[in-house]
């Protein structure tokens, strides 16, 4: 008997998002353990889902969850960047109505010590895809200290990145994650209501699985593809994420593309794809944070794609 995870982030507020979609395809591009996906297919009856995931444990179990709605189901493996590219190929574009990407590592990800993504944990793993060749164990104990400080700084923005980095290199072989956190703690920034290592740890798993790059990709396939029909709902867990979501839905209202000193607009100016539908991120509610701890960074942002006549 499969132990359900507890209910996804927002789930409330995806699910109003998408609720106008009455039939046609709604992507999950990080499908995980099926929490959004099934909460989907049972509020949209005559919607299909294809989800989309790049770990294996997770496809195995969305599998297993999702079997009841299997008519409706499509799952892939792989990064979501690339998997879309192959949907396209698949399916007529017109009849995608809806993609959501859940940005970060999943709630059951976290809790499995021996993927090293937690504090305590005796491993120094982190990666979502487990046939990966990089691990924070590679990144930790064999990255030179200027590669080091360079993601402590982009994807920590931690103050100290020099003597972290430094105090790395100076005390490694590291061969745990519970080791790094609790080894580098007292140089960790205190007093906020996150564990003192959150931002070391956030870093290192940036860095192992390249998710701003692939957050980045996944944003310039949607812009390429040109969606007529679709609602992009992103959630972002920390500021990197939001901020790349939020510039790139500000560029995607645009009519006029032309750089900021151009004399006269020289483009066609009617390159907008559509409308931002959130004003500021939609984020979980007191209800939800009482529930789900996790849920407190979370932000939303959505963008309705439309056809360049509309």
């Amino acid at each position: 008997m499969q132990i359900i995870p507890h209910i996804p982030v927002l789930f409330s507020q995806v699910l109003e998002t998408f609720s106008g979609v009455e039939d046609g395809i709604i992507i999950d591009c990080t499908m995980g353990y099926g929490g959004h996906s099934s909460m989907i297919l049972e509020a949209n009856p005559h919607v299909t889902l294809i989800g989309i995931d790049q770990d294996q444990t997770a496809i195995d179990f969305s599998t297993k969850r999702l079997e009841q709605y299997k008519d409706r189901v499509e799952i892939k493996k792989g990064r979501f960047s690339s998997v879309i590219k192959d949907i396209l190929k698949e399916h007529d574009i017109e009849n995608i109505k809806g993609i959501l990407a859940d940005i970060g590592v999943s709630s059951l990800q976290l809790d499995q010590k021996d993927r090293g993504f937690s504090y305590d944990s005796d491993k120094l793993d982190m990666r979502m895809d487990k046939d990966s060749p990089l691990s924070a164990l590679e990144v930790v104990n064999e990255y030179s200290t200027t590669e080091l400080e360079r993601i402590l700084l982009e994807y920590g923005e931690l103050r100290n990145y020099k003597k972290i980095a430094s105090f790395i290199v100076d005390n490694r072989p590291f061969n745990s994650a519970k080791e790094l956190s609790d080894t580098l703690k007292p140089m960790m920034p205190h007093g906020k209501k996150i564990h003192p290592a959150t931002l070391l740890m956030q870093a290192i798993r940036i860095e192992v699985n390249d998710e701003l790059g692939e957050l980045k990709s996944l944003l310039k396939t949607i812009e390429d593809a040109k969606f007529p029909n679709a609602k992009v709902a992103i959630i972002s867990f920390h500021s990197l994420e939001d901020r790349i979501v939020k510039q790139t839905f500000s560029d995607w209202k645009k009519n006029c593309i032309c750089p900021d000193e151009a004399m006269r607009c020289t483009c066609t100016n009617d390159n907008s794809l559509g409308r931002v539908i959130t004003k500021k991120p939609i984020m979980a509610k007191n209800d939800e944070l009482k529930e789900n701890i996790r849920s407190r960074s979370a932000k939303m942002r959505v963008f309705k794609m439309v056809k360049n006549s509309e």
